[in-house]
């Protein structure tokens, strides 16, 4: 479907407020744009879902409930692919009513856009999200189609970023950007808004096989709860190659966090880092590095591996990092790239592609609890060692992603600021947490009009500082036929249980009958 206007009117009160809508994408419409032949795919679409589950307020077994619950949830995605533009956008609202408890409705939308403005001069990248979360990552996570706990928010978050870029021949790419990000949350449990000035230099003597890079940035955070913090970075960096297959690598400067640590070292100090980029083949790098910052010694990974039909990615890094920089953050981004790559041959249009790719991780998200590490509420900074793995495979009949992750985080700041945030976790709970999670998503095609999914999540925080444990488990399984060319009729099962050293633990089922039209 290829257009060149879209129009959408809605009804006061029953979409969603102006507020909600992603204001980046507003001012970038807003703006002149390229004069190159777009693209457009837009896709509106409704669901609609009657469910029953035996536990909707996710409550231990003696004080379970049942309940039926209809959900009627109007979406629209809108993709457009140009030489100087790229915009993707998903929105859907749900409405959910029960039987027995008061109605319910959410948001969830992502969105983002990419423009050049000025031919090899400027350009624009803007962001927008909307989505529930959960507040702590201790107690009972979010669940798509319940109703919402006291351990859970609305979170928003906006990003516009205006930027030059410009190739000096013989010289350097050089780039000046400047982002204004800001973040909400139901409540105001959350209000950050930040703004950042970033240079680069890329360089590429000619015929010397070498590379050369430099940065230096500064970011201004201002969280309703604290004082405005300053941080600023410097770094140099080069990579020399060896041989055809290898390259030493090198980076050095100074950084300054801004931050008031609870050890009484100022963060702050200069930074090293060596290592090395292994390229066997155009389909595998592995990038690796030690160092060492103000906070100790740092190690570093990233490897890209691509088969015909199977592509993996594993990464490793330690960094300093605060919650509202890890929302902003949030996505599937790593496995819609895989999953991007692979598809390529099955299926050759990228709007095409791109709005199956969507479906399939929608999907699997709406399950139950996020799949990953929890990025629970906190106005503190933490040192945060991550390492992730994930694996797409994908055939004309079936498609298979799957992740691990394993998580530490330390907090670098005092938890009295949080005290307000959870009242109902144990004070310093989340001085250092450590996280495992696992997932798996398999989809198999069994006919031209049916197909068959199936969905397994496990995540377990444990609290290092405090004796607490608490885990999450979730499998689904589910059904789906095409009835017509536009709609689609399935059945899903689930359970959900989740534990804690702490009690509150419960169990829940559900069964629902979906069917959704697009237009």
């Amino acid at each position: 479907m290829i257009t060149t206007v879209m129009a959408i009117t809605t009804r006061r009160g029953a979409l969603p407020q102006f507020s909600l809508l992603p204001l980046p994408l507003l001012l970038l419409l807003t703006m002149p744009m390229p004069v190159a032949a777009i693209e457009w795919l837009v896709q509106p679409s409704v669901r609609l879902r009657e469910s029953y589950t035996d536990n909707v307020l996710r409550a231990p077994p003696e004080r379970a409930r049942s309940d039926f619950i209809t959900e009627i949830a109007p979406a629209i995605a809108l993709i457009g692919s140009g030489p100087r533009l790229q915009v993707h956008l998903d929105y859907s609202w749900h409405k959910f009513l029960y039987v027995r408890r008061a109605d319910t409705d959410s948001h969830q939308l992502r969105a983002a856009t990419e423009a050049e403005l000025l031919k090899d001069w400027l350009h624009l990248d803007a962001r927008a999200s909307v989505s529930r979360r959960s507040i702590s990552p201790f107690g009972p996570q979010v669940i798509d189609d319940l109703p919402g706990t006291e351990n859970e928010s609305t979170v928003r978050t906006t990003s516009i970023s205006p930027y030059l870029r410009h190739t000096f021949r013989g010289l350097a790419t050089a780039e000046l950007r400047y982002t204004r990000a800001s973040l909400g949350s139901g409540g105001d449990l959350l209000s950050v808004r930040s703004d950042e000035l970033q240079m680069l230099l890329d360089g590429a003597p000619r015929g010397s096989g070498w590379t050369w890079n430099a940065s230096h940035l500064a970011r201004r955070t201002d969280d309703s709860k604290l004082t405005p913090l300053r941080m600023q970075r410097s770094s140099a960096g080069l990579r020399y190659p060896i041989s055809s297959k290898w390259s030493a690598t090198a980076s050095g400067g100074m950084e300054r966090e801004g931050y008031v640590s609870t050890s009484g070292q100022a963060p702050q100090g200069r930074f090293w880092s060596l290592g090395g980029v292994w390229t066997p083949s155009p389909r595998t790098s592995v990038a690796f590095s030690t160092g060492k910052r103000y906070f100790g010694h740092t190690y570093s990974l990233d490897a890209h591996f691509l088969q015909r039909q199977t592509n993996w990615q594993l990464s490793y890094n330690e960094n300093i990092t605060s919650m509202p920089e890890q929302f902003f953050r949030l996505g599937d981004r790593d496995a819609a790239n895989l999953l991007d790559q692979l598809w390529r041959g099955l299926f050759p249009n990228p709007l095409d592609r791109r709005l199956r790719i969507d479906a399939f991780l929608r999907y699997a998200n709406s399950l139950g609890p996020e799949r990953g590490a929890i990025n629970y509420f906190s106005h503190r900074y933490f040192l945060q060692k991550q390492l992730s793995l994930t694996m797409a495979r994908a055939t004309p009949k079936s498609t298979v992603v799957a992740g691990f992750t394993a998580l530490d985080r330390t907090a670098q700041t005092a938890s009295g600021i949080d005290s307000g945030l959870l009242p109902g976790v144990d004070f310093g709970s989340e001085d250092r947490t450590r996280q495992l999670a696992g997932n798996l998503g398999w989809s198999w095609q069994a006919s031209s009009r049916s197909s068959m999914t199936l969905n397994a999540g496990y995540a377990s925080v444990r609290s290092l500082s405090v004796p607490r444990r608490d885990s999450n488990a979730t499998v689904a399984a589910g059904y789906s036929r095409v009835l017509q060319r536009k709609v689609t009729a399935s059945i899903d099962v689930r359970h959900t249980r989740h534990s804690s050293t702490r009690g509150g633990n419960y169990r829940e089922n559900s069964v629902s009958a979906t069917l959704n039209m697009r237009f």
